[in-house]
């Protein structure tokens, strides 16, 4: 390779480094990081508003000591439950997903 080459190519990688660390260092820290979009269980893919399987409105899934798990208090009218490994804010009628937790979050410090 020539030597002008050798300088873009190292000019390139410098740039994109630089552009990959700035984007690391504007996460979002505490309880909102472990938030998450959308979530696998049982083979399906589910997101906030989609409605739950019956199975995980039963008072079996229900979690009633949330703060134990790092979870904030859920509203009048809903409950947190536990699916496919994430911690999931279900309403009490319909089984509607609020908001949605990586399970990791029961680890948050």
């Amino acid at each position: 390779m020539s030597k002008r080459k050798m300088l873009l190519l190292g000019a390139l990688l410098v740039t994109a480094s630089s552009v990959f660390a700035a984007e690391q260092t504007a996460t979002v820290t505490g309880p909102q990081s472990y938030e998450v979009n959308e979530f696998v269980a049982d083979f399906t893919k589910f997101k906030p508003g989609d409605t739950v399987p019956e199975m995980y409105r039963s008072e079996q899934y229900n979690i009633k000591q949330w703060q134990l798990r790092n979870l904030p208090a859920p509203d009048a009218g809903s409950h947190w439950t536990y699916m496919g490994g994430n911690y999931v804010l279900i309403t009490d009628a319909e089984g509607k997903i609020i908001k949605a937790y990586n399970g990791d979050i029961f680890y948050h410090r």
